[in-house]
């Protein structure tokens, strides 16, 4: 893969909101109901780029670039999702936005768990693909090659559409390296939200592939923090979980390629569109 797939012919206005403290880049796509897409670690909103058809075909997708990723300039604060996640409140007010879905990916998922949790109000429905809630649900090996991630590593990058990307749209191409050691940093933080999302008040599709960063078992012990897998579903539904939540893990794919899949489209407008608002 290079970063020449991370781009779209779907016809996008770019465009910068200053909220929180940072210029924020986000594109829009398409019309209808507002989606909020937040991307993965070290990527940009250009990773969706062969979804984004399917997502703008009757939504109105709302693309940003975090924190230091893409064509959002880094601050001088910490690399933290918790504060991206008040930036994604923040942007939703600029933009007027009456309660907008919000779908994200890994790094992109982790912030859309929080801004969930802490703005329930603010968020219609939610989609986390590929978002472990505890530090330590991701193999031993994943944790140790995190545990690699820094500056250093920049120039055995070069080659990885991760690079090729921030090189052609980053205000700052030289931060590259910078953002290496913040991504390092965070992902060196343990983190449990099992009480969060246990809590979480916002409809919400827990979405993994089969082969992800963490174990397909992970990911059903989410759903079931949020009611579901706990009973059969019933001829009309009634047993499934209450506060509307659902689970996707989807065949074929990895961490890696699952945010490209038309089966993460699918799945997305699925949740968003068939169920009751």
């Amino acid at each position: 893969m290079t970063a020449t797939d991370w781009t779209t012919d779907v016809e996008g206005t770019g465009q910068y909101a200053d909220v929180n403290g940072i210029n924020l880049y986000y594109e829009v796509h398409g019309t209808g109901r507002p989606l909020i897409l937040l991307h993965g670690g070290l990527g940009a909103g250009e990773m969706f780029g062969p979804v984004l058809p399917q997502l703008a075909e009757h939504h109105q997708v709302v693309a940003v670039d975090l924190q230091g990723h893409g064509r959002t300039a880094d601050i001088d604060r910490p690399l933290d999702l918790q504060f991206m996640a008040d930036d994604i409140a923040a942007l939703i007010d600029h933009l007027d936005l009456a309660r907008p879905d919000l779908v994200g990916y890994s790094l992109g998922g982790g912030v859309a768990l929080r801004a969930a949790v802490k703005y329930p109000d603010k968020i219609r429905r939610l989609v986390a693909a590929s978002a472990h809630v505890r530090s330590d649900a991701i193999y031993p090996e994943m944790r140790a090659q995190q545990g690699q991630v820094g500056a250093a590593a920049a120039e055995f990058m070069k080659d990885t559409p991760m690079y090729q990307l921030y090189q052609r749209v980053a205000p700052r191409p030289e931060d590259f390296p910078r953002l290496l050691d913040k991504i390092g940093e965070l992902m060196a933080q343990d983190f449990d939200l099992t009480e969060d999302v246990r809590g979480l008040r916002v409809p919400t599709l827990i979405m993994a592939a089969d082969a992800d960063m963490a174990p397909p078992s992970h990911y059903v012990e989410v759903f079931k923090l949020l009611d579901g897998g706990l009973r059969d579903g019933g001829w009309m539904n009634e047993g499934r979980p209450k506060g509307g939540h659902a689970l996707a893990i989807l065949p074929g794919l990895t961490h890696y390629s699952i945010f490209s899949s038309p089966l993460f489209a699918a799945a997305t407008v699925a949740f968003l569109d068939d169920q009751p608002s």
